[in-house]
């Protein structure tokens, strides 16, 4: 859904109280904190996205009027575009503001309003800056679609963003030929925190980059990759700006960063990437498929595996924490309750198309028993068996764990090192179950092999799909397989 076209009357904010700001504030509360944040010139609306609430799309620097419109006093700081900083060597660029993360009304209309001290609804609005093209008199809309895209996500999913997190998106931002086709996502550099009527709202920026520098970011973390950048001017400067005709990555541009800074940082931080959402999956070779107890635990019918709603807060909360670095990694006890305000209970209306005849439905939390299995297969498609190597060097390693999501169904996977405390798989019993949930522990010398092993993972170019390895002793196998083996929602 594309952002909509600007209609013949033009809402504007300027501190000179004029009556559309008073009513502005009077509708959206919410906005008037972050007006005083944003210096906003400008908004278009973007209503009843796809049933998700109220998210509305602003430009700080959008061309709807002339340069200087007669009716704002000169001394008025509000321009149609960021002309940047010069000194700091910051180019002209539109500037993209979103609004309707957080809470805009305070009256549970969109999001359950908890008080002021916390986060106003998500917490955080999204901000994106784009380098203004010689003769571009008005700004894309496309960065608009694209926020929006991201907004659907955190409203489905109700997972939120975090600086250093990364977007994989597999495509030039703009539909173009560029090579900036995925996302890292910071502290907008200008855009301070903001208190708001309905609590404090945060400013994530999005940082468009390229696929080498995204695997950077996922093999090391996001931050020290958004720093990189920032000490490269072509590829974001100090303000991160993204230049959709970039050409060259930050490791082309200066070679010795790859092994002075990334690897460096990899061998002594690991990395700080917890989990991703992924094309995956899991069989229990100990017992055979028609096992009546083994499904009772599993599914139930032909439905396909689901987890529960403990399950999948436990997992969010183990993603979260991951983000941590603390001296020993731990996971959340299973009956843990959620911590995070951002949280919402999803409703009964609301629940997935399968959920009303899915095990996490039907059978209660308590009665999936956990289960330790003797020998189990993992299935990855590629580009999720190419990170792999990263959870067991960047994750295990260090003492930490690793969670791949399944996107195609409600199966995890969770690899978990000897330090790691609170998980259900010990090293008596490697591999253990808690529905669709699996964890698997591997020790530290059966990691190091495991290394060797994988090795080829580190170029996926060069080897055929379907592929497959086995550590037979172990009971273990891992196969990379086509995307289209994941796409049969019964898999």
């Amino acid at each position: 859904m594309g952002l909509c076209q600007p209609r013949s009357t033009h809402w504007a904010w300027c501190p000179h109280k004029s009556r559309e700001s008073l009513v502005w504030e009077e509708t959206w509360p919410g906005l008037r904190g972050i007006f005083h944040e944003t210096h906003l010139f400008f908004l278009y609306f973007q209503r009843n996205l796809r049933g998700l609430g109220e998210f509305v799309i602003a430009f700080l620097s959008v061309e709807l009027f002339p340069l200087c419109p007669r009716w704002v006093p000169s001394a008025c700081p509000y321009m149609y575009r960021n002309v940047g900083n010069p000194a700091l060597n910051v180019p002209e660029h539109w500037h993209y503001v979103s609004f309707g993360l957080s809470d805009l009304y305070g009256d549970n209309r969109v999001h359950e309003f908890t008080g002021t001290d916390g986060p106003s609804g998500f917490g955080f609005e999204l901000t994106f800056r784009l380098k203004r093209e010689t003769g571009e008199s008005a700004p894309p809309t496309w960065p608009a679609e694209l926020m929006q895209g991201l907004a659907r996500y955190v409203f489905q999913s109700e997972n939120t963003f975090c600086s250093g997190d990364h977007v994989s998106w597999h495509s030039p931002l703009d539909n173009s030929e560029s090579r900036i086709q995925h996302m890292l996502l910071t502290e907008d550099p200008q855009m301070q925190p903001v208190q708001t009527p309905f609590g404090v709202v945060t400013f994530l920026q999005i940082v468009g980059v390229c696929t080498e520098e995204l695997h950077a970011a996922q093999q090391w973390n996001g931050q020290g990759i958004l720093e990189l950048l920032r000490t490269v001017p072509v590829a974001g400067g100090p303000w991160l700006i993204t230049d959709m005709r970039r050409g060259e990555t930050i490791f082309e541009i200066d070679p010795h960063l790859q092994q002075e800074r990334v690897d460096k940082g990899i061998e002594t931080d690991g990395s700080n990437l917890s989990g991703v959402s992924a094309k995956c999956a899991w069989d229990d070779l100990s017992r055979p498929p028609e096992d009546d107890e083994d499904s009772r635990s599993i599914c139930i019918g032909t439905q396909p595996r689901r987890l529960s709603g403990k399950d999948t807060e436990q997992i969010r909360e183990t993603l979260r924490r991951g983000l941590e670095i603390n001296s020993k990694p731990v996971l959340p006890p299973i009956n843990a309750q959620r911590q995070n305000g951002l949280n919402h209970d999803r409703a009964p209306s609301r629940k997935d198309s399968l959920e009303s005849e899915s095990s996490a439905a039907i059978i209660p939390h308590e009665l999936i028993r956990t289960r330790q299995l003797e020998s189990v297969h993992l299935k990855f498609n590629q580009e999720s068996g190419a990170l792999i190597p990263l959870c067991l060097r960047g994750r295990l390693l260090h003492g930490r764990h690793f969670t791949y999501k399944s996107i195609t169904g409600d199966t995890a996977i969770t690899f978990v090192s000897t330090g790691v405390e609170g998980a259900f798989a010990t090293e008596e019993h490697p591999y253990a179950a808690h529905g669709p949930w699996l964890q698997i522990l591997l020790t530290e010398e059966f990691v190091e092999r495991m290394l060797e092993d994988l090795e080829d993972l580190n170029s996926p170019e060069e080897f055929k799909l379907p592929k497959e390895y086995s550590w037979p002793e172990k009971k273990l196998k891992v196969s990379i397989l086509p995307d289209a083996v994941f796409d049969n929602p019964l898999h």
